[in-house]
């Protein structure tokens, strides 16, 4: 099951700010959540090193366990790095070409844009947030809905990360973004140890 409670929660079990939101949050309140959060030593064995990370992946995405694992089996088949796959993979979700071209301001709102039909890939509605996009498809917000509160702040780049994913070809005043190719891992900024990710579920 996907994480449906509040958001910096997660950071704060993760040890680390997943969203561009938690960062105050947790600056204040570093430590984990709870009564005795202050108190919790974190998981400091190797199977609890590697599941904090596997979790910081799923949440950094908002996948469920069952997303993640099939994302990981598909990955291992290619013929690249396991961990550079996974990633590659993940990148190329609808939902996060939405939310790196600057079209959203979370993962969350990304997805809940997507499964609301505001989103189009070539031209055609997807409400699939695990769509995976291909090099040259082009995603774009409807035309019906760009006349929106979140995509009029969109289109003037209030939801712009300052740096620029490089495998992306932005046009934000048109809300418009296409994807020119498979991210390379150096392209990818993760809170997350890929290599940890990939030895947890080859364990």
């Amino acid at each position: 099951m996907r994480y449906t409670g509040p958001k910096v929660r997660l950071s704060r079990r993760a040890g680390v700010p997943l969203t561009g939101k938690a960062v105050r949050a947790f600056e204040r309140r570093p430590y984990p959540p709870g009564e005795h959060g202050r108190r919790v030593r974190r998981a400091s064995g190797d199977y609890g090193l590697r599941l904090l990370e596997k979790q910081k992946l799923r949440w950094y995405y908002d996948m469920s366990e069952r997303q993640l694992r099939r994302t990981f089996e598909a990955a291992l088949r290619r013929p690249g790095a396991t961990g550079d796959e996974l990633l590659a993979a993940l990148e190329t979700r609808l939902a996060s070409v939405v939310l790196r071209a600057g079209l959203a301001p979370s993962i969350y709102a990304a997805r809940q844009y997507v499964t609301h039909g505001h989103i189009t890939v070539d031209g055609r509605k997807v409400d699939v947030p695990s769509y995976q996009v291909r090099r040259g498809q082009v995603v774009a917000v409807r035309e019906r809905s760009r006349s929106l509160q979140p995509f009029v702040a969109a289109a003037e780049g209030t939801y712009a990360d300052e740096r620029t994913a490089p495998y992306l070809a932005f046009n934000l005043p048109e809300l418009k973004v296409m994807l020119l190719d498979r991210p390379a891992r150096e392209q990818i900024t993760l809170p997350v140890d890929d290599q940890l990710v990939v030895e947890f579920y080859s364990r």
